[in-house]
This record gives structure tokens, C-alpha cells and sequence, in this order.
């Protein structure tokens, strides 16, 4: 084995979860979107002065973290531009539909899902504009989309 190959190994086992990391103009109303919206529970968390200033957010294998962007300093120039503009995260489910019909129950806005790429994909977008999508496997025909399914299937 070339030492090449020893490293990627090595860096492979080590690296376990990609995390996204958002930053958000209000971290409450970003909270309540993940966490009563999409059903997200909040494991880990930093107060700072009394304040919740960032957020582990678990939902099932998938994970987000939220921080306030501070309207000072740094932090004040990103408050300035379109948060999420271009940024999708991805999290690949058992069954995407199900977490539509859950989402939805609670009131939460999503595009009609629509099958790409062999995949049920499920798209909303958060307070700040980052997209998230849910998608899980399907043999369904591609660019189907979820009334014409449901109403093939409804008969």
C-alpha cells in the first residue's frame, strides 16, 4: 500500500457527517420553522448573555446548525445580503412523501414534490431562503409529479 492510499484511508474513516451550519437573521423564527415546522429536535445549544446564539438540530441522521447573525461588527455586513441564495441541503429519507404529509400537516409551504433523478424530491425553503430538500428513492417515471401520482393511485 503507497502512503497515498494510507491517508485517504485514514481521512475517510475519520471524517463521520457533513454538517451545514446556516447562519440566520432570527434565530427563533428559524427554530420554530425546523423544530414545530419540519419536526427537527434541538441537541445541543449555546447561550451567550442569556441569549441562544447557536443550535444543534438533529433530525434523525441529519443535522443543521443555526447562528444569529449579530447586526455588529463582522456579522453586519452578512445581515446586509440575501441569506441562502444558492444553497441546497439535501437529506436523503426512507420515504420523502411522508415527510411532505407531515410537514404539510403542520402548515408548512413546500413546492409540489416531483420525481428527479429516480428520487421523490420534497423542496421548501426556510425563513432565510436556504432550500431544503428531502428526497428518497422512487421507480416512479421521472419528472411525475405528486398530484398525478396521487391521483393514478387514488382509483
Amino acid at each position: 500500500m503507497n502512503a497515498g492510499t494510507k491517508t485517504e484511508t485514514a481521512t475517510n474513516a475519520n471524517v463521520r457527517q457533513a454538517v451545514p451550519f446556516f447562519r440566520v437573521k432570527n434565530i427563533a423564527n428559524s427554530i420554530r420553522y425546523y423544530v414545530d415546522g419540519l419536526g427537527f429536535q434541538m441537541t445541543n445549544k449555546w447561550i451567550d448573555e442569556g441569549e441562544l446564539r447557536w443550535c444543534w438540530l438533529q433530525l434523525g441522521g441529519g443535522a443543521l446548525m443555526l447562528q444569529e447573525i449579530r447586526t455588529e461588527g463582522l456579522d453586519a455586513l452578512l445581515a446586509a445580503g440575501k441569506l441562502g441564495e444558492g444553497v441546497s441541503i439535501c437529506f436523503q429519507c426512507q420515504d420523502a412523501l411522508e415527510i411532505y404529509r407531515e410537514v404539510t400537516s403542520r402548515g408548512i409551504q413546500t413546492a409540489e414534490p416531483f420525481v428527479g433523478n429516480n428520487l421523490w424530491v420534497v423542496t421548501l425553503a426556510d425563513p432565510d431562503g436556504y432550500k431544503i430538500e428531502f428526497e428518497s428513492l422512487t421507480d416512479v417515471p421521472e419528472d411525475t409529479k405528486f398530484s398525478e401520482w396521487q391521483s393514478a393511485h387514488d382509483h
